[in-house]
């Protein structure tokens, strides 16, 4: 009877750990889920080697934008010929990735502290038509790095 009740008691305490474990690992995806969700650094992607924006355009950097400063330099009639990478309201800053306001106020996407562009001429995914313009507007080629911790999201 005593080999009864303590075979009863550890499966009844395997049990329990068995629940404990699986209680606290679903609460550590929930909550890793929840930081990821919360995550909107940079909306870009890469075709050809090169960065493009959500709607599948090339992104371009200016010389005259000074890496770092949080300000673009190209506004007015520059900012039409090469719209910005807008970002919203609740974007954050991380990692290769800043968010600096614009003379306007608006939100734009920095990546390695150099503000982003689109080129106003490029008419299809693809087009690289900005790239050297005026020797001062570069198409974005980022070299490729190993993954790091910050791409499990």
């Amino acid at each position: 009877m005593f080999a009864d009740v303590q075979a009863l008691a550890c499966h009844f305490e395997d049990n329990a750990m068995t629940h404990l474990k699986t209680v606290i690992g679903a609460c550590s995806l929930a909550l890793g889920l929840a930081a990821c969700a919360d995550m909107s650094y940079g909306p870009v992607s890469y075709s050809s080697g090169l960065m493009t924006g959500p709607n599948g355009m090339t992104l371009y950097t200016f010389d005259k934008d000074v890496a770092g400063s949080g300000k673009s330099v190209c506004n007015g009639p520059c900012a039409t010929n090469w719209p910005p990478l807008a970002a919203s309201a609740d974007s954050r800053s991380g990692g290769d990735w800043t968010v600096i306001t614009r003379d306007d106020g608006s939100k734009q996407w920095a990546y390695s502290g150099k503000p982003l562009y689109f080129w106003a001429k490029d008419q299809k995914a693809g087009d690289v038509t900005g790239d050297g313009f005026n020797n001062a507007w570069h198409a974005v080629r980022p070299a490729p790095r190993p993954l790091t911790g910050n791409m499990n999201c």
